[in-house]
């Protein structure tokens, strides 16, 4: 079973921590998996951890997330080498793929070394349910504001681009991104900016934003356009999402 449309969620959220363990899923990751439509079985989560180097210890604790949260999770590396034999039909076997944030440069170099950027689309195309937090945000749209390339942030424009639009991410949380992506679309490098405060999703049918969700109160989603010769920013009060019972 799969979304009955290509599907994303983008994300500045979706982890919190656990009390028995480092890392549990929130309510964005499971909003992911009812828009995948897996019911009735255990849902099938691939996780991308390329964004931080497929680091070991970050996908055990994806994986004891998963395992607490019922859901079955296979990690798809590509440090030193991939690790499974089939990387499409592994990608085409999940309902979710859930992206890691981290450095988004090195993210979409990387995917495009093994071709798994075309393998993504394919996926998305096919109903896989895409998303991620931050890094595995900003890989849908065209580009957005990262820290990729040091402390400075910088816009990075080579996004996979299934989302023609660019894509700020902790837009309440860190004071640069803000006037970046706002700056960004007064240039003209993105016609259009979709942004989400820490915690809150954006659901997107095809390539159109559809609604927003989050798992925090007080929290919204951003359209910041162009208007003749100003920068505008349009608030958009997202859906509450219910918090996981643990």
């Amino acid at each position: 079973m799969t979304a009955p449309e290509p599907t994303i969620l983008a994300t500045s959220g979706g982890h919190r921590a656990g009390s028995r363990s480092r890392v549990l899923f929130d309510a964005l990751v499971h909003h992911a998996v009812d828009l995948s439509g897996a019911h009735g079985r255990r849902p099938r989560v691939l996780y991308l951890g390329t964004a931080v180097g497929d680091a070991e210890h970050v996908s055990a604790r994806m994986t004891e997330a998963a395992r607490v949260a019922g859901f079955d999770l296979t990690p798809l590396h590509l440090f030193p080498m991939p690790n499974v034999e089939d990387v499409e039909g592994t990608v085409l076997g999940h309902d979710v793929v859930w992206v890691m944030g981290g450095s988004v440069a090195n993210l979409l170099a990387v995917w495009r070394v093994h071709g798994l950027d075309a393998v993504l689309r394919r996926a998305w195309r096919a109903g896989v349910v895409l998303g991620g937090v931050s890094a595995g945000s900003i890989c849908w749209f065209e580009g957005g504001t990262t820290d990729s390339f040091g402390p400075e942030l910088r816009p990075v424009t080579d996004g996979l681009g299934l989302l023609p639009y660019g894509n700020g991410v902790h837009h309440d949380a860190d004071p640069g991104r803000r006037p970046l992506i706002h700056r960004l679309v007064s240039e003209g490098v993105f016609s259009t900016a979709h942004c989400t405060d820490d915690g809150v999703g954006l659901v997107y049918r095809g390539s159109e934003l559809s609604g927003a969700v989050t798992e925090l109160p007080g929290k919204a989603a951003y359209v910041v356009r162009r208007e003749g010769e100003r920068v505008v920013e349009e608030r958009i009060e997202p859906r509450r999402l219910p918090t996981p019972a643990y």
